[in-house]
């Protein structure tokens, strides 16, 4: 089960230089991805930011109902500072990381920052 980062996303929602490769990567796991509330707003607002707007309609239609959307628990909210200060990942990251530890999720990326904490869950990075 991955929980997919949000740039793995957004590479092929914006049509960039990895996009061929996000896809099948998101194409060859449909029924064991996650993605966590936190990817789903940043890519709104990415995307709404950029003027795309249709785009995230259009991943709201075709992309969000085979994934698992999910959240942090409460409980984990309050280990997050000191995840931060063990780790040096950036909030994004750490809440990313907390929720693959929560879950037991292995985290898809292409984000290098991950490599911080690759020795406490498994990461793929892309």
């Amino acid at each position: 089960m991955y929980l997919i980062d949000t740039n793995i996303f957004l590479e092929v929602l914006l049509s960039q230089e990895r996009m061929d490769i996000c896809k099948k990567i998101l194409n060859s796991n449909i029924g064991n991805q996650y993605l966590s509330d936190f990817s789903l707003h940043s890519i709104g607002v990415i995307l709404f930011k950029n003027g795309k707007e249709i785009i995230f309609q259009k991943f709201s239609v075709d992309v969000v109902p085979k994934v698992e959307i999910i959240t942090l628990s409460k409980d984990f909210y309050k280990n997050l500072a000191d995840a931060k200060l063990n780790t040096g990942l950036d909030f994004d990251d750490v809440y990313q990381f907390k929720i693959a530890e929560e879950y037991g999720l292995e985290i898809i990326t292409m984000d290098k920052d991950f490599n911080k904490v690759k020795d406490k869950i498994k990461i793929t990075f892309i």
